[in-house]
């Protein structure tokens, strides 16, 4: 009987963990590397398209997951200074019926806690900052900070938009500044008001998607924690140079003045928002190509994204899955089973990363175009066998 292949999985994150409890689920032996001295997950509120949560579904935690998710009933779009109604389309009533899956908003925390409940902790490794990576036509090495290695059949570089991976394997790719700064931050829901618009004439429910569009950038505000918290996902377009990090603070007060002649209701419940952070959107062009020997890319060590179509953590959620679908299906032939994945990924991924430029650039119009179609990304189901 063939040894089953070993896989080692750099990074912890979404992607990373999505991928090692697939492996796992197809019986394939991993292990997990993530270079924070603890497990957890940074960041606020996440969303889930229909494509992503058919993953969560087939590794049998949906129903774990909508214990905490919020699940929108509309889309709302508004305009920035007045709040009048652009548009208000159903979410929660056809996700299912369309697209086979809900639509879920959630805490990254929640999620990130759910798939590490998947993965023993024997297989998690801490404190292992990836320093050197080799790859081969028969397998793969990883070198740690710490003076330990590890060799695998199989290397997966999850690692992030930073990866250490990424960058030995195939090279610094050139990041671009989009101009764009976004902050993120949580509100109480009952602080959010319900009636906006001129003369108050739009209502706004508590478990609706909201977007604020304006010439100069976006608020998006969905509930999570089961409708309890609202997250606010604030994009302005700006000169000014920020980190690419999720975790740089801000402060209310800069806040407010990036979105000063918005809309008084909007103002008024960013001004109340205890905590915020803020960072640059750094945008790179889709690689041509995923695997080198026997390392792999997947998530945003691969394709990283601009969030306006809110689907950088799906398509890694994706990738996770059929990663391990193509290994498992290839049985001992391992090479066919990653080309198989990156002939697979590497065009749906780059498609979605160049829309998710183009709906940027859309946002900048006025006025600004409707939103791009994105039911072939929702009614994508990579949990099934492409033909």
């Amino acid at each position: 009987m063939p040894r089953k292949p070993k896989v080692v999985v750099i990074g912890a994150g979404i992607g990373g963990l999505t991928a090692a409890a697939s492996l796992l689920r197809f019986g394939l032996e991993v292990e997990v590397y993530e270079q924070a001295s603890q497990l957890g997950e940074v960041g606020a509120g996440l969303q889930i398209g229909p494509n992503a949560v058919r993953v969560i579904r087939a590794l049998g935690i949906e129903d774990r997951l909508l214990a905490t998710a919020s699940e929108p009933t509309n889309i709302v779009s508004l305009n920035w200074n007045d709040a009048s109604l652009r548009f208000r389309e159903p979410l929660r009533s056809i996700a299912e019926q369309e697209y086979g899956a809900r639509y879920l908003t959630t805490h990254r925390a929640d999620l990130h806690e759910l798939l590490l409940s998947l993965v023993p902790a024997s297989s998690i490794h801490l404190n292992a900052a990836c320093i050197d990576v080799s790859s081969s036509a028969s397998g793969a090495s990883v070198s740690f900070a710490d003076g330990r290695r590890a060799e695998c059949d199989v290397l997966v570089g999850a690692d992030g938009i930073h990866s250490a991976v990424r960058s030995k394997l195939f090279g610094d790719m050139p990041a671009r500044f989009t101009n764009q700064i976004c902050w993120r931050t949580m509100v109480p829901m009952e602080i959010v008001p319900t009636r906006i618009g001129p003369g108050d004439s739009v209502a706004l429910q508590h478990g609706e998607y909201s977007g604020w569009i304006g010439p100069t950038g976006h608020v998006i505000c969905y509930p999570i924690r089961g409708g309890k918290l609202l997250n606010i996902f604030a994009g302005r377009v700006s000169d000014q140079w920020v980190d690419e990090s999720w975790v740089t603070p801000s402060t209310t007060e800069e806040l407010l003045q990036a979105y000063s002649g918005w809309n008084d209701a909007l103002l008024k419940m960013l001004g109340q928002a205890d905590r915020c952070f803020k960072w640059g959107i750094y945008d790179r062009d889709p690689l041509d190509h995923w695997v080198s020997g026997r390392a792999v890319l997947l998530g945003d060590a691969a394709h990283p994204m601009m969030p306006t179509l809110a689907q950088g953590a799906a398509i890694s959620i994706e990738d996770g899955y059929a990663l391990a679908r193509n290994l498992a299906a290839r049985g001992d032939d391992i090479d066919a089973g990653l080309a198989a994945y990156q002939s697979e990924r590497v065009p749906r991924a780059s498609a979605v990363q160049l829309q998710a430029r183009a709906q940027f650039e859309d946002n900048r119009k006025v006025p600004a175009p409707p939103p791009r179609d994105r039911n072939w990304i929702f009614k994508h189901d990579v949990t099934a066998q492409p033909a």
